[in-house]
């Protein structure tokens, strides 16, 4: 590597009980796009944490285009021209604020002896930034009214905005649509050209290979190496991930499937819900299908009480179900993972016990009294069933990562009574091996005659997974198909709105 660029030497990083960086070097040059991956808990994000000044390492060094330099907060890395874009946009924006005054907010903080604010100047700047990413947002617009995509590419924006030379950007795809993906790839095709460096993490190998260089891969906390993507293949990158080979990317489950569990009938709510129709049968996983805003996460809130029902009905084990609630849901045999997992899904402060057992409680409890011995047993049994890499159940789910994060989530319905169980994007920011894991745990609940509905926007994963799939447009159902009879084009037909008879 040139002198010119950045270079992190022999970081390590540790928290109790687990050693999170052990030795690991890291370098990205002036406008070069590099990814950093690996399996989750590999130590991606802990790295970059270290490097945007959010933890502080306990060994190594880091320079920039040469020089030694020191990041002990957030604001000394912003300094040194490093910018970080969570996965978990909410954690980064304030939602009572408009888009103009997000993008905007380390100037309207920075500079404490402002006496008056041109608003003005402030709408103007962030229409330019949101007009360098393609996008026409309307900057008064208050970011608790944005969609997932539109808050990832705000942040994108206020990143872009005040001229990172370093930019981090981790799983910036996960919630964009193919068109949205692809603008923010000629938006960091734009920011290479002027000599930015780009970080990218994600878990998508497609896109890592199409946009980046050069690839460096962690395992358990310590460098695997880096590889040019030119001499490298997926398969060949998934190997050096996970320090095996994956053997079949989707399990087949060989599952008899039974009569009707579930079906909705003329469902229509709030978030643009309209006159759906479906059904689960037992044993059988089905898919809702569709791009970024098609309305499935809409319709699963719908069904698991969360969002107001208009119209329609119900009907579960044959009986018509009205839960007006998550708790009445629950109780009646539904089951959420939803696709926000730390702002919906956990309790992030609280520990991989508390969280796994919360919506079995009352199992535990006999009147006022509750037994701790059986929820640490459970807890235990749903670490080892789901394979979160934790010192032990004890654990801060806030100090997990994204991955084991998404299996707490998951497990803690594991142990239910429910008959439904509904996964919104439930492999969003997850890798490969996690991926085959939750695929496995899937089967086991379609094994045990469970419905289980599906939603998300890979087709790959429809395709690979599901018995049938309900594809949605514009908050209804555009098309029931099996899965066998069908491919990624049909698919991508009915998500545009294509194939259907007005």
């Amino acid at each position: 590597m040139n002198s010119k660029g950045l270079k992190m030497k022999g970081i390590s990083m540790e928290f109790p009980g687990v050693r999170a960086l052990d030795g690991v070097d890291f370098s990205v040059e002036k406008g070069e796009v590099h990814a950093l991956i690996g399996a989750n808990g590999a130590g991606k994000s802990t790295l970059m944490k270290v490097l945007s000044g959010v933890y502080q390492n306990t060994a190594g060094d880091i320079f920039i285009d040469g020089e030694k330099i020191e990041i002990h907060n957030p604001m000394d890395a912003k300094n040194h021209g490093v910018v970080i874009v969570y996965q978990e946009v909410d954690t980064a924006l304030v939602p009572h604020l408009t888009v103009a005054e997000n993008i905007m907010m380390d100037y309207l903080i920075g500079d404490q002896k402002k006496l008056f604010i041109d608003w003005k100047m402030i709408q103007r700047e962030a229409k330019s930034a949101l007009k360098n990413l393609g996008l026409n947002l309307d900057v008064n617009k208050l970011v608790s009214e944005l969609t997932l995509s539109e808050k990832q590419m705000v942040l994108i924006g206020r990143a872009v905005f005040h001229k990172a030379e370093y930019l981090i950007l981790d799983e910036p795809t996960a919630p964009l649509s193919v068109e949205e993906t692809n603008k923010l790839f000629e938006i960091v095709e734009t920011v290479k050209k002027q000599g930015v460096s780009v970080i990218f993490i994600s878990h998508r190998l497609d896109e890592i290979f199409r946009i980046c260089e050069r690839i460096t891969v962690l395992r358990d906390g310590q460098l695997v190496g880096s590889y040019n993507v030119k001499t490298e293949t997926i398969d060949s990158i998934v190997e050096k991930m996970l320090g095996r080979k994956l053997e079949a990317t989707f399990p087949k489950h060989d599952v008899e499937i039974g009569g009707k569990l579930f079906e909705v009938r003329q469902l229509s709510g709030e978030g643009g819900v309209n006159n759906v129709n479906m059904h689960v049968n037992k044993g059988e996983i089905v898919g809702l299908s569709g791009l970024v805003g098609a309305g499935k996460t809409e319709l699963v809130k719908l069904l698991f009480g969360a969002t107001q029902k208009y119209e329609g009905e119900v009907v579960l084990n044959g009986k018509v179900v009205a839960p007006k609630n998550p708790a009445q849901a629950v109780k009646t045999g539904f089951a959420l993972v939803p696709e926000e997992r730390r702002r919906e899904g956990i309790l992030v402060h609280e520990s991989i016990e508390t969280n796994s057992t919360l919506p079995t409680l009352e199992k535990y409890c006999n009147g006022a009294f509750i037994n701790h011995n059986q929820i640490r047993e459970s807890a235990i049994n749903t670490i080892k069933t789901v394979g979160v890499k934790a010192p032990n159940e004890k654990q801060l789910v806030s100090k997990l990562s994204g991955g084991n994060q998404q299996k707490v989530a998951i497990g803690k319905w594991l142990i239910s009574d429910a008959d439904i169980f509904m996964f919104d994007e439930p492999t969003k920011g997850v890798d490969v091996g996690s991926k085959a894991e939750i695929y496995n745990l899937i089967g086991g609940l379609v094994a045990n005659k469970k419905g289980v509905i599906y939603a998300t926007c890979e087709f790959s994963e429809i395709l690979g997974l599901t018995d049938r799939v309900y594809v949605m447009y514009n908050g209804t159902i555009a098309a029931e198909l099996v899965t066998k009879n069908t491919n990624e084009e049909e698919l991508l037909l009915y998500s545009t709105g294509g194939g259907r008879n007005e």
